[in-house]
């Protein structure tokens, strides 16, 4: 059997791959620029050289690795062109030539940017995979380019690829100093599993399906986030009033919130819709708001016990006074 190539096999989604790839006993490489329990290959994917020596014999890529959103403020645009867009294409170019079979993108949903914040007087936006992207910021720019260069190499060269949009799946406090403020980080969380967040067992799950499926479809681009409970008809109510939505599709949420003090969000301002993902990859994520719901009944976390294992990370090898990362 071929080995699996893991790029950012230091950071969150890559050690969660390495590890359940592992469990599994099946091959795999792990590539970062940080040294790690689960990296092989210490080095930038920007250095094509490297890149190459990484990738022979190598069946299958899944790359990870990727300057992101905590970075905004402290990396260079330019940066960000190097890593996600040059980077991305030397693992192309290179995957072509050793003969990869598939290559699996990790990319965000964050590179809707804009169209995910519709006007104040606007039902919530009902997010799937033909909306158009606005970027915001030098990351959805880069994560954008690095898709269409996907979708390139798939139609020119050949090569299987899949696209995976991931919405939150790590556990650090928000970025957003009112919500710090207001809500616990697991109040946050469990909130955000209605409609923008992901466990990390089921990005993993939805990655190695992609990584299994890739041959067959050839070229997909899916989102990948807990399955909601909403349908476009609530998008108007969820604006301004979540909680009316909740006490009608889950009449015991308030109650098992207030014994822990927790409290819904007033409103929302998009909605996640996997379908696609499902249907395309097989991928049948397991965590939900109802599973948190069950885990309050129980009285036990409710994130995955591989969550619970890898913990938190942080963005940067600083620590910031004000927050998990400086917001740009």
């Amino acid at each position: 059997m071929q080995p699996i190539l893991v790029t950012g096999s230091a950071g969150h989604l890559g050690e969660a791959l390495m590890r359940t790839l592992r469990a599994d006993g099946r091959p795999a490489r792990g590539l970062d620029i940080k040294a790690s329990p689960y990296t092989d290959h210490v080095g930038s994917i920007v250095d094509r050289g490297f890149v190459a020596d990484c990738l022979r014999g190598v069946g299958g890529v899944i790359h990870a690795a990727t300057l992101h959103k905590p970075h905004v403020a402290t990396h260079t645009q330019q940066e960000f062109i190097a890593v996600n867009i040059s980077g991305t294409l030397n693992l192309l170019e290179e995957s072509v030539a050793a003969g990869v079979g598939s290559f699996v993108y990790t990319s965000t949903t964050s590179a809707f940017g804009a169209a995910l914040t519709p006007a104040a007087d606007a039902p919530a936006a009902w997010i799937d995979e033909d909306v158009l992207p606005v970027p915001r910021n030098i990351y959805g720019v880069s994560k954008g380019a690095a898709e269409n260069l996907c979708e390139l190499f798939a139609r020119r060269r050949g090569l299987a690829v899949i696209v995976l949009r991931t919405s939150r799946f790590f556990p650090e406090d928000d970025d957003d100093a009112a919500v710090r403020s207001r809500y616990e980080t697991a109040n946050v969380q469990a909130n955000e599993l209605l409609y923008r967040r992901l466990d990390i067992a089921d990005a993993v799950d939805a990655h190695l399906l992609a990584l299994q499926r890739a041959a067959a479809i050839g070229f997909g681009r899916y989102i990948v986030s807990a399955t909601t409970p909403f349908t476009p008809a609530d998008l108007a109510m969820l604006r301004h009033d979540a909680p009316a939505v909740l006490r009608r599709l889950y009449p015991h949420y308030e109650a098992l919130y207030a014994a822990r003090g927790w409290r819904m969000f007033g409103g929302l301002d998009r909605v996640y819709d996997n379908r696609r993902a499902r249907e395309a990859l097989g991928w049948q994520p397991r965590h939900d708001f109802a599973q948190v719901l069950r885990a309050l009944e129980q009285q036990r976390d409710f994130r995955s016990e591989l969550a619970l294992q890898i913990g938190s990370k942080g963005y940067h090898d600083t620590v910031f006074a004000h927050g998990p990362y400086p917001v740009d």
